[in-house]
């Protein structure tokens, strides 16, 4: 009985490692991370130049996200539609259906934007905020360089045909990741699943999200789409479930229906074959750290930032964390002092070393009552 089970077992662990091995999506072009951790669990030339058509809106969206964060602009600040980002609306491009000479608040602009896909409503926000579209997509350009897309060139705002429009799938994840990160309240119009434009000189009119995930109980909540002829379809996902988010972004895939369908096979892949394991929460108290000639015998020691691992099912054994430091440590100790290291070992191979800081200080005791702690050290060990 137990060789049978011994044969089931090492069959079963056999079929998941070739499953593993073997995954792969029908697209050009893929990548998929786990947000917390920022580990790469699959990826597909992600280096590859593509057009990134309507995912470049997610570009747009953070320069005026950013904006708005800074003060110089506001939802409710209005600009007047030029006949340059209304003739958009007239040439069988997505569109949010502007008219020449509407003023337009900031934040309709980006829900016709993000919700509507409306390449009109690109260009009368980026005319606003830049003065031409020119101009506006050098900032975007600037923008992609400062967060680390290195190989990104934005020449316009919506991602319509332009050669000089280039991207990768690693930087749009990388974009999309600093969006999710850096305006999570402004991030919520990018789950909205339809969004109604009280046009002038008409009846409104209503548009939903063309992103398909949105729709399957999946728990996504965004990204963006894309498609253009040459690049076929596109898409930036992300998925938020049960305290954990995973971010996909696709290129070259053949049909709307193989785009959805696809897309939802990588973000299940993510779900299904890795666990995500929480080492460490910013600012919080971690471990305690003996103290030597201090007013107090211990201080409490804390990382900087939220420390995520992602390891494959199954396998949290193999994941070690240890706290390494000289000790105890001397007082006084300044408030942030670097007291010790934080260890994190997966199968004997060291995958990230992080800084313990102090919670407080610690004050020197004075000369007496150092003398005593001498004196008990040496005697008894007693620190």
């Amino acid at each position: 009985m137990f060789k049978k089970v011994l044969i089931y077992t090492i069959f079963i662990l056999f079929i998941s490692k070739f499953a593993q091995a073997n995954f792969d999506i029908k697209a050009r072009t893929a990548i998929l991370q786990d947000y917390h951790s920022g580990e790469i669990l699959f990826e597909k030339d992600v280096d590859r130049k593509i057009f990134p058509a309507s995912m470049t809106k997610i570009m747009t969206s953070i320069i005026a996200f950013d904006l708005i964060n800074k003060g110089e602009l506001s939802l409710d600040d209005k600009f007047i539609v030029s006949e340059n980002a209304w003739r958009l609306s007239e040439a069988g491009y997505s569109s949010m259906f502007i008219m020449v000479g509407d003023q337009i608040s900031v934040e309709n602009l980006l829900r016709g934007i993000i919700v509507s896909s409306g390449n009109d409503a690109c260009v009368a926000l980026a005319e606003g905020i830049a003065g031409t579209e020119d101009e506006f997509a050098i900032l975007m350009t600037e923008k992609a360089k400062e967060i680390g897309m290195e190989n990104t060139n934005f020449s316009n705002s919506s991602g319509i045909n332009s050669p000089d429009n280039l991207s990768t799938v690693k930087d749009i994840m990388i974009m999309s990741n600093y969006l999710i990160k850096n305006y999570p309240k402004f991030y919520k119009y990018f789950e909205e699943k339809e969004f109604t434009w009280d046009r002038t000189g008409g009846d409104p009119i209503k548009q939903g999200n063309r992103n398909p995930l949105l729709y399957k109980n999946l728990g996504a909540d965004g990204i963006k789409t894309g498609y253009l002829a040459y690049e076929k379809y596109s898409l930036a996902s992300s998925i938020n479930r049960n305290g954990r988010r995973l971010i996909a972004v696709g290129s070259g895939f053949n049909s709307k229906n193989s785009r959805s369908k696809e897309s939802v096979k990588l973000l299940t892949y993510g779900l299904t074959n890795f666990d995500l394991v929480s080492i460490a929460k910013a600012n919080e108290p971690f471990q305690k750290i003996d103290v030597w000639l201090g007013k107090e015998s211990y201080v409490h020691a804390y990382t900087s930032e939220d420390i995520y691992k992602t390891i494959k099912k199954a396998k949290k054994k193999l994941l070690k964390v240890s706290v390494k430091y000289e000790g105890p440590v001397e007082a006084p100790i300044k408030k942030d002092q670097k007291i010790a290291k934080l260890r994190v070992v997966y199968d004997q191979e060291l995958v990230g070393e992080y800084d313990l800081l102090s919670s407080k200080e610690i004050k020197k005791v004075n000369f007496i009552s150092r003398i005593i702690k001498s004196i008990n050290y040496l005697i008894w060990g007693d620190v």
